[in-house]
């Protein structure tokens, strides 16, 4: 019988990485919650973590720049965690696991495989080199919808959200990915648990 597995993520893109991720590893992904940023997110973990002791539930946050490494700041978000909760951390943030699948990221933002970061989770802020690598695209849509209008005061394009979406839903390949991310790996291995229960 197929393990169904609820989520919380903090946007609309960890929506479409986890319910790939659910997939990826056999199960069936459920209600995705949260979605409303971070802080949301950890005024809610209690009651995720309540919903964990009767059922399958996985909650993903970035490292950001909230601590050094991922430990502290899983202690601080739940220092007991149920038995059945999958608490992930991407680190720095879920577009390091997006980067980490480097032959298909250069092949959707056209650019040169040799450019794309080989040691994603080292980058401070993996967006904003998403957003660099963007500028670089062979393809005038790509620059469009990923890079921010001159003036804008924005830091991502009109449709970058969009573009990881689509994206992390049709083209990720995880298992590539988490051979250049340590955090990702551990995600794969900790929602295997979950999803293929002993």
């Amino acid at each position: 019988m197929t393990v169904t597995i609820s989520a919380a993520v903090e946007g609309i893109t960890d929506e479409a990485v986890i319910r790939r991720l659910i997939v990826h590893v056999g199960a069936a992904p459920g209600a995705v919650y949260g979605k409303y940023g971070k802080p949301n997110l950890k005024v809610k973990i209690a009651g995720y973590n309540n919903a964990a002791k009767h059922a399958p539930w996985v909650v993903l946050v970035d490292l950001d720049q909230d601590a050094a490494c991922a430990p502290p700041l899983r202690a601080a978000w739940v220092p007991s965690p149920a038995r059945h909760l999958c608490f992930r951390i991407a680190v720095r943030s879920i577009e390091a696991w997006l980067l980490a699948d480097t032959e298909a990221m250069a092949a959707f933002l056209s650019v040169a495989r040799a450019k794309i970061p080989s040691d994603p989770e080292s980058l401070a802020n993996p967006k904003e080199a998403l957003v660099n690598l963007s500028r670089g695209s062979r393809r005038r849509e790509i620059r469009d919808d990923m890079v921010p209008r001159q003036g804008s005061g924005r830091s991502i394009g009109p449709a970058y959200t969009s573009r990881m979406i689509e994206f992390a839903s049709t083209h990720w390949r995880p298992e590539q990915a988490a051979r250049r991310s340590d955090s990702l790996r551990r995600a794969i291995a900790s929602l295997n648990t979950l999803a293929n229960p002993a």
